[in-house]
């Protein structure tokens, strides 16, 4: 029987790129022996943003590590630097932006890991961008990239 991992280097991550970031997964049950926690370290290149999103049944913490960030939950926002961070439950509307000239790198820790078969067969994360009234909140801000 072999031990669960208890310790990820930095080169043990498994990394993944997407539209919005670079992800570094660094907890998640195919990396450590994780039943209730994920944790990746994302970095947002200037400008971009991961778009108003729910994770139906998993609440959310993100702590800011560099940069800042223009937090939404729900349609209230903060902006964040490092240091701070927002708590968001689970089904909670939210969405992260990166405004700025630099980079953002933050920690997302989502809850539970492992989800039910029913509930783990639900879209996560469930894209809301494009519906009333996250298409107009940040009507008068600036807009985000996202990679082709």
């Amino acid at each position: 029987m072999t031990t669960p991992a208890r310790f990820v280097q930095n080169a043990d991550a498994i990394r993944e790129a997407n539209a919005w970031a670079d992800m570094e997964w660094l907890c998640r049950p195919d990396i450590v022996a994780a039943d209730k926690l994920l944790l990746v370290r994302v970095t947002m290149p200037p400008h971009h943003c991961h778009p108003f999103h729910t994770h139906p049944h998993r609440e959310e913490v993100i702590y800011v590590v560099s940069g800042q960030a223009e937090q939404w939950v729900d349609q209230d926002h903060r902006n964040l630097t490092a240091g701070d961070t927002a708590h968001i439950p689970a089904g909670t509307v939210h969405a992260t932006y990166n405004p700025h000239d630099e980079p953002l790198v933050f920690l997302a820790i989502l809850s539970p890991a492992n989800l039910p078969e029913d509930q783990a067969a639900v879209t996560d994360p469930q894209d809301v961008s494009t519906e009333a009234p996250w298409s107009t909140v940040r009507a008068n801000l600036p807009p985000c990239k996202i990679r082709d």
